[in-house]
């Protein structure tokens, strides 16, 4: 006992300064940052971890004291992630995703956004078609709940005034409806993204029931003279909700490609590959909705005049694609 004691000992004295040294680096990188380190600091830091990783595998193998044990283990850690993880702050790195990590990501899937925005935009075309010639088809594909009121046995005045709140009505319980919104379409785009590894299957699916429904509300205003009036009245909005579920179902559709034909990789790290692209798209569209849900549940109330509507619509979507498709420098 005495003798493992005296090699605890000796094993302690002849490596602790090293640890020390180590612990004092980390500390003064952990407060002020990397930068504040010298160069020849920044150049000792690795080989000090090299020595504490070493000195932790001796000290399990021979069973030395476990407080010690406990803590090369924490220094271990804490050098690790200094040599190898990301030193970036949180500023900087919603700088980058902002500035290059989310438009790329976007034209990384354009392919798949082509096909989510055609299934999109076919399937609201032939919804408008079916319930322009029988209005007993909008029931088929608007949910009596989600319509308010909005259907084919609405009179052509009671959907004008859907169109056109009252100022002072219209400012009670916007926010309980832009957080509803928000929660709702965030959970559409979460669905098409999550579900694509199902060979894109259940993506597609919704992509279609997002389209019908589209169209289906058109077709109703259009019978009664009110297309131009209720584009706008959707599109203030729309414009941003309608192109974030669309990327939302690029994201999904990435994955079940990846899925269904993983070239030379495992189905499983195919999917991972593309999940982590795709994660970075879906980080993007929650932005997009939530912008969306303020447009709908303030600005599309709130602003009354069909051209201002038309307006900010044009705007907001030319905004998202200049920015999402603009080309751009890859930051280093």
């Amino acid at each position: 006992m005495a003798e493992l004691h005296l090699k605890s000992w000796r094993f302690r004295a002849e490596r602790e300064a090293d640890w020390r040294r180590l612990e004092i680096l980390l500390a003064k990188a952990e407060k002020a940052g990397a930068a504040k380190l010298g160069r020849d600091e920044i150049l000792e830091i690795p080989i000090l971890y090299r020595q504490a990783l070493s000195s932790l595998s001796v000290a399990r193998s021979i069973s030395l004291d476990q407080s010690l044990v406990v803590y090369l283990e924490s220094l271990s850690a804490r050098a690790y992630f200094f040599v190898y993880g990301a030193r970036t702050r949180l500023p900087e790195r919603l700088a980058r995703f902002f500035q290059n990590d989310w438009p790329a990501a976007a034209q990384a899937l354009w392919r798949e956004t082509l096909i989510s925005l055609v299934i999109s935009a076919v399937s609201a075309v032939v919804a408008y078609v079916l319930v322009r010639r029988d209005g007993d088809w909008f029931y088929s594909f608007v949910d009596p709940g989600l319509a308010s009121g909005r259907d084919p046995m609405a009179t052509t005045q009671a959907l004008r005034e859907t169109l056109y709140d009252k100022p002072h009505s219209a400012a009670e319980g916007l926010s309980a409806l832009a957080s509803f919104l928000f929660t709702n379409n965030a959970q559409v785009a979460l669905f098409a993204f999550s579900l694509g590894f199902m060979f894109c299957l259940p993506t597609a699916a919704l992509m279609v029931l997002n389209g019908v429904m589209l169209g289906a509300f058109l077709a109703l205003f259009a019978a009664r003279g009110l297309s131009f009036e209720a584009t706008g009245w959707l599109m203030i909005h729309g414009a941003t909700e309608l192109f974030a579920i669309v990327l939302a179902g690029a994201a999904g559709f990435s994955i079940g490609w990846a899925v269904a034909f993983p070239g030379e990789r495992t189905r499983m790290d195919a999917a991972a590959w593309a999940g982590r692209r795709a994660a970075t798209l879906m980080a993007g569209v929650l932005v997009m909705l939530f912008g969306a849900a303020l447009l709908e549940g303030y600005g599309r109330q709130l602003i009354q005049n069909d051209l201002a509507r038309y307006a900010v619509a044009t705007a907001t979507l030319v905004g998202w694609l200049a920015y999402l498709y603009w080309p751009r420098r890859v930051a280093p």
